[in-house]
């Protein structure tokens, strides 16, 4: 018969090999769980680098007119620089670029009919009322739904531009444009979900120092008629 002591023993020797178990399977639960992460991380980015891929074969437009600069490229020179959540803060207000205006030929419809995505009426000044049109410093994304209710999904000040943009499906966006920074003009891709409101900007791995700044959205507006 053990004495109590040698008892006292025993148990503290199994309590701390069990102790131990549980924090090599908490560890290792954990190490599994930031595993997944990643890996479900990673299979998005791929996913989104496809979307990108995608746009750039069907929005020639954009990129005959950045190849000029960089050469030929494609989605795995975009690298993910950031995750974000978007306020869903609605305001009511209705679209007011009807049939008729001039930027109306360049809204985004939205691909079921709720609504449309416009990135050029805020950037671009073209009224009846001016011979030429010509560019704000700021620029923004936003969404008028066919409720009547609008909601700005992206905003940027004279850093950068918003050039282009895109329906990928009924839930996501994509705006192409640039960053200016001290070494040149870097292109950008922000992949927008207007069902989650979540934002996935991704940058390209180079930048032209000798782009001109106005040059995509030039050539865009110079299609518009003001007569």
């Amino acid at each position: 018969m053990r004495s109590p002591k040698s008892t006292f023993n025993y148990l503290t020797t199994v309590g701390i090999a069990f102790m131990s178990l549980l924090a090599c399977d908490s560890k290792d639960q954990q190490a599994n769980e930031r595993i997944e992460n990643i890996s479900d991380i990673e299979e998005e980015i791929t996913r989104n680098r496809a979307l990108i891929d995608l746009a750039l074969a069907q929005n020639k437009n954009w990129y005959s007119h950045w190849s000029t600069d960089l050469g030929l490229f494609d989605a795995s020179q975009f690298e993910l620089v950031m995750t974000d959540s978007i306020d869903p803060m609605e305001m009511p207000e209705k679209n007011p670029i009807l049939k008729g205006d001039p930027l109306y030929p360049y809204q985004f419809p939205h691909p079921t009919g709720n609504g449309t995505i416009d990135i050029y009426s805020y950037k671009i000044e073209a009224q009846e009322t001016i011979d030429y049109p010509f560019l704000n410093p700021d620029s923004e994304v936003v969404w008028y739904k066919e409720d009547g209710m609008k909601e700005r999904l992206l905003f940027m000040g004279p850093s950068g531009m918003f050039e282009d943009g895109m329906w990928l499906n009924e839930r996501e966006f994509l705006v192409f444009g640039f960053f200016q920074e001290e070494s040149g003009y870097r292109p950008m891709a922000w992949l927008i979900n207007v069902e989650n409101h979540m934002l996935r900007q991704f940058q390209f791995d180079k930048v032209s120092p000798s782009y001109e700044s106005q040059s995509y959205i030039n050539k865009k507006i110079k299609q518009i008629d003001l007569g």
